[in-house]
């Protein structure tokens, strides 16, 4: 009778532990992130071109996260090009391919511009970041 209150015991034990174990391996791969510039100037000239530097600052590293980004120009008019001349169309969204990466902003508008971008991960968490520039008069225009 010890001997098979022993098996028994062992058979729910080694079953406690089967049950217990899972293939399921819970990774984090969805992180926050923030979209940060290097200073910019808060007004621009017509026909006045800045670069906009900007970084994505994650909270964690997945090497499978894939970023893309979109823009509106909200107020005034202008031209957005990546670092290499390429036009960026609005409301069409781009990918990121570094965390750190440049674009050209050209205002045309004489009083206001903003620019509204949407940052988005491949695991649908997004981010709104605004860039507004107000207009710098020239004494020409007075005279």
């Amino acid at each position: 009778m010890k001997r098979f209150a022993s098996t028994i015991l062992y058979t729910l034990l080694l079953s406690a532990i089967v049950c217990a174990c899972s293939d399921d391996l819970d990774i984090k791969q969805d992180y926050r992130f923030s979209v940060e510039t290097l200073p910019l100037p808060k007004s621009l000239q017509k026909g006045e071109t800045v670069a906009l530097e900007f970084s994505i600052v994650r909270e964690g590293h997945y090497e499978g996260t894939a970023y893309k980004f979109r823009y509106f120009q909200s107020e005034g008019t202008g031209t957005l090009t990546d670092s290499k001349g390429k036009s960026i169309p609005m409301n069409r969204f781009q990918p990121i391919a570094s965390d750190d990466f440049v674009l050209i902003y050209t205002n045309m508008a004489e009083e206001q511009a903003q620019l509204d971008f949407v940052f988005e991960d491949n695991f649908g968490k997004r981010m709104e970041y605004t860039l507004t520039f107000t207009g710098k008069r020239t004494d020409e225009g007075l005279k």
